[in-house]
């Protein structure tokens, strides 16, 4: 058993090359040629225009070509549970269908992993692999080496040959490039599943259809961003135990599952707190307090709004989020005066919250959004602020909602949008 360290890219005293030309650099030997035409299958760049699962299926098949194995497979962290995981392979399928599981630090892979070098068997004995199948495939001979993301390990391609091979530093230098390549195809991966688990995460949280309590007309949007993910933006309505109507809309800043999964949290502390108190600016204090203990490193904007029983008038309290709109019938839409407070989560002592009380006529409506609906770059937010409220009529709700996003909401947002129109009907 053996294991070889990465050589370096060039000898001593050998000539740099030239520019344009950086394959060479780890090229060495006299099959310049043959050298060249392998590295160029391993970095091809039709593997990037592939997505991330057919590309790692399509680099494990030039993996075993180039380097004339019989296996090739990758293995990728789970961090959480600190264990390899069979993702991709090339003949040792059943690996990747059997959901092949391995601890950093056991067996071949995990010991590729946990030394974060490559290393080689050239004649595989029972004792220096823990997965059954490559004996049961008759592997005789392995090379692995670990993939990087952002300097840490992210996971582990290894190729198997079954006859007795010693393994070349120009075999070592391939497999790295390889497992370069199929780094960025995992991250990839990992960026589509987060993003798919945050969606679903975050519509499973979202009311699929607003409520329709009496004497109000709701209706709602919310589109996730596409340059930057799914973020942590969502609006809530549900009946206060005293008769009330409480409004919501909140976004968690950053993107990807784990805003989604403070979200959650926040969403379900909230309805919790008002439970307590019929106050928002108490139950926002109540739930910031929740951020700094339980959430500690996230920032939020929330505007929290209850509708009295009789929906005459509603009280506002806003966590450093935007000022909703309301328009009466007749009359252009206007920005309410109501106070913004620090947003949730941010460090330092602050004064105590405040709430609004305004009147909430009939046929009036209240439009509440997240800043996806006005930010543009090379654009201040007061522009889209300005054209908002021009598009917002007394109207009802799913019609104001439509007229807004026509008028403002971009057919690819980089942002998430949350956007929740009240229209009071009573009376």
């Amino acid at each position: 058993m053996a294991a070889f360290p990465v050589p370096p890219p060039a000898r001593s005293g050998a000539a740099e090359p030239a520019a344009g030309t950086t394959l060479w650099a780890v090229i060495e030997g006299h099959d310049s040629d043959e050298r060249l035409r392998r590295m160029e299958a391993l970095t091809d760049t039709s593997l990037s225009q592939l997505d991330p699962d057919d590309m790692l299926d399509e680099l494990l098949d030039r993996t075993r070509r180039v380097l004339g194995m019989d296996t090739a497979a990758v293995l990728l962290v789970d961090v959480h549970a600190r264990q390899l995981v069979a993702t991709a392979a090339r003949g040792l399928e059943e690996e990747v269908r059997q959901g092949f599981r391995l601890s950093v630090g056991r067996g071949f892979a995990g010991r590729v992993a946990a030394e974060k070098r490559p290393v080689a068997l050239n004649d595989v004995k029972p004792g220096d692999v823990a997965n059954p199948l490559l004996l049961r495939a008759g592997i005789r001979s392995l090379l692995g080496v670990p993939m990087f993301g952002a300097g840490e390990v992210i996971g582990v391609l290894h190729v198997g040959c079954r006859s007795p091979r010693t393994f070349t530093a120009d075999d070592i230098r391939l497999l790295q490039v390889a497992a370069d390549r199929a780094g960025v195809a995992a991250q990839a991966r990992a960026t589509t599943i987060d993003r798919t688990a945050a969606l679903a995460l975050q519509r499973s949280l979202l009311p699929s259809q607003p409520p329709d309590p009496p004497g109000v007309d709701i209706a709602a949007r919310y589109v996730p961003g596409h340059d930057a993910g799914v973020g942590g933006d969502w609006y809530d309505v549900f009946s206060l135990p005293a008769g009330g109507l409480g409004i919501v809309v909140g976004d968690v800043s950053g993107h990807g599952l784990a805003a989604a999964v403070v979200m959650g949290r926040l969403r379900s502390a909230l309805r919790a707190y008002t439970l307590v108190t019929d106050n928002p600016a108490q139950a926002l204090s109540m739930l910031d307090r929740k951020v700094h203990h339980f959430e500690a490193g996230s920032l939020a904007t929330v505007l929290y709004a209850t509708i009295s029983p009789d929906r005459t008038t509603m009280q506002i309290s806003l966590a450093g989020h935007l000022r909703p709109m309301l328009a009466l019938p007749g009359q252009d839409a206007v920005i309410p005066d109501i106070p913004v407070d620090p947003p949730l989560g941010l460090a330092g002592h602050h004064p105590a919250r405040r709430h609004t009380e305004i009147a909430f006529p009939p046929g009036a409506v209240l439009v509440c959004y997240t800043d996806g609906l006005v930010e543009r770059r090379h654009e201040i937010i007061d522009t889209g602020i300005e054209r908002l409220r021009k598009a917002i009529i007394a109207a009802p709700a799913e019609q104001v909602c439509a007229t807004a996003m026509s008028a403002l909401a971009e057919e690819r947002p980089a942002d998430d949008i949350a956007m929740l129109a009240i229209r009071n009907t009573a009376g």
